[in-house]
């Protein structure tokens, strides 16, 4: 089925793209920078530079006036690549371990936002993954702010894994738009 993502450049909203699968490069559809972004289906996940790489974006389905809108951070305004969200309809849950190797305090989560990891005796460091259920987002900050971290199903045995500088989750929520649409707006190959 379709995927959908209409992008605006930020200079105009007269030259505007509609994607239907990842892009590696947005330059190449014509974007030096982005203005504006509208989601008719999806989850979807923007970066900072070019072939997936560099500060992360979740985007759900909704609109995105400005950068502002889609970066927690309120340091990033560069969103040079794009892909669709791997989507898994199995129950969400997550183990979130101190120390790298799965080793450590270990936090897991099932079907529940944690607004703040310290709020349930957690602390901030975070230092490995395993995702055996779900899609998740997880933030630098509490109150999903800061740095966005997307954990699709599998291991991430190290924090540069996912894309971290440093061993910091302090909140992290469910993607949930499989709850909503059990078969979704797409389906991904492995």
């Amino acid at each position: 089925q379709t995927i959908d993502l209409l992008m605006c450049a930020a200079d105009s909203r007269s030259h505007c793209s509609l994607l239907n699968g990842e892009c590696r490069n947005l330059c190449e559809k014509g974007f030096d920078r982005i203005g504006s972004i509208r989601v008719e289906c999806g989850p979807w996940v923007g970066y900072e530079q070019q072939s997936f790489t560099g500060e992360m974006f979740m985007l759900e389905k909704g609109e995105y006036p400005r950068w502002d809108t889609w970066s927690n951070s309120y340091r990033c305004d560069r969103f040079m690549s794009v892909r669709p969200v791997r989507m898994d309809p199995q129950d969400h849950k997550i183990c979130l371990y101190e120390c790298m190797n799965f080793e450590g305090r270990k936090m897991e989560v099932c079907d529940e936002d944690i607004p703040s990891l310290w709020s349930y005796g957690f602390q901030d460091r975070v230092a490995s993954i395993q995702v055996t259920g779900g899609t998740w987002v997880g933030y630098q900050y509490p109150g999903y702010r800061g740095y966005q971290y997307v954990f699709e199903m599998g291991p991430y045995k190290h924090w540069n894994e996912w894309g971290a500088h440093h061993p910091q989750i302090q909140s992290i929520r469910r993607v949930r738009d499989m709850q909503t649409h059990r078969r979704g707006c797409f389906e991904m190959t492995a």
